[in-house]
């Protein structure tokens, strides 16, 4: 990957110092833009290894570490980013997902007051959760934590998590056909992927649906869990109801209904949620003194400029929009830091 594509060598001097937070797609294709424009920019981010969801939760296949390294090794020797690892930046007080290997914590405020601007690019950390009885079992987790835990034991970073012989992955997303398609691959005998619609409205495509069932997962459509059957703590089982399609709901697509009296129970070892997950941006509880706007949905409030309410600090990505692709979250990074360096230059980001 090319995060500086739109230069060969760094851009004039002196422009000034931007701090990004955050080194997924979004931050690294924004630092990118703003090294061509000559400015010194700092990344942090809480990971050991920079790449975000790219290096801590896609699986390999899809892409590869070395790729995302490569590009970042080009921005640091070639345009002199500096990257600040395993620290995570926060305003007040609050815990995310794959905060593991923070080590070091920096506080939102004092990157505000050091440098010209800041780019908040945090992504989604935060999983869904069902919601029903049994899911504090042994056994259950979420997509993002099942694929942190095997993408860290690749870079050895962690010690290998279990292979379940019998999966239950729920949900109709990439992160669903991920979480399933690494199960099977791990070991696990039967790998079920459960969903509350029907293959048309699964958000990861029918393509991507029928691939998986080509490679030996169970597709379950219109079932959705009620309840995780359990035994001394650990998982035994799934019970769910079946499902029907009714009228539209807000997201354009006809809206599950369950079917009473439709019961059933499919036994199984482990159960990895996948129905999305929700933005994390660095503002956390007793935070106050900045006045960065973020909405009920925990996404950023940014203008048309991806400006939030502190003149000084820019937003965007997943921690805007929720979770989307890693083509539009590095598209919108650097429409950020376009929108950065026009406020910049015309000395608009003063308080």
């Amino acid at each position: 990957m090319k995060f500086a594509f739109l230069c060969k060598e760094k851009g004039s001097e002196g422009r000034g110092k931007v701090a990004i937070v955050g080194a997924g797609p979004a931050g690294l294709a924004a630092a990118g833009y703003l090294v061509c424009k000559g400015y010194d920019v700092e990344v942090f981010d809480k990971l050991p290894l920079p790449g975000g969801l790219m290096t801590f939760a896609i699986p390999s296949y899809r892409i590869r570490l070395t790729t995302v390294l490569e590009g970042v090794e080009d921005l640091k020797k070639n345009f002199g980013v500096q990257f600040h690892l395993s620290t995570k930046v926060v305003c007040g007080k609050r815990h995310d997902e794959g905060d593991d290997f923070a080590k070091n914590e920096v506080q939102l405020s004092n990157l505000v007051s050091e440098f010209d601007a800041v780019l908040i690019a945090t992504g989604t950390w935060q999983s869904r959760k069902m919601k029903i009885p049994g899911e504090d079992a042994e056994g259950v987790e979420t997509a993002l934590e099942y694929l942190f835990k095997v993408r860290a034991h690749e870079y050895g970073l962690m010690p290998e998590p279990p292979v379940p012989r019998r999966v239950i992955v729920v949900g109709g997303g990439l992160s669903a056909v991920d979480a399933a398609e690494v199960s099977l691959e791990r070991g696990s005998e039967v790998v079920y992927l459960m969903y509350r619609r029907s293959i048309q409205q699964a958000p990861a495509g029918v393509y991507e649906i029928k691939r998986l069932i080509r490679k030996g997962v169970k597709w379950m459509e219109l079932a959705n869990p009620t309840r995780i059957i359990t035994e001394n703590g650990k998982v035994k089982a799934v019970e769910a109801i079946r499902m029907k399609l009714g009228e539209p709901d807000a997201s354009g697509r006809p809206r599950p209904e369950p079917i009473p009296g439709s019961e059933f129970v499919v036994e199984t070892d482990a159960v990895i949620e996948a129905i999305g997950e929700y933005s994390t941006p660095p503002i956390g509880e007793g935070c106050s003194e900045l006045g960065i706007e973020v909405d009920r949905k925990g996404r950023i409030v940014v203008d048309e400029n991806f400006r939030t309410s502190h003149p000084k600090v820019f937003a965007a990505g997943d921690v805007v929009t929720g979770p989307s692709k890693i083509g539009d979250a590095s598209l919108l990074g650097l429409r950020a830091a376009k929108a950065l360096h026009l406020a910049l230059s015309k000395g608009s980001t003063r308080l």
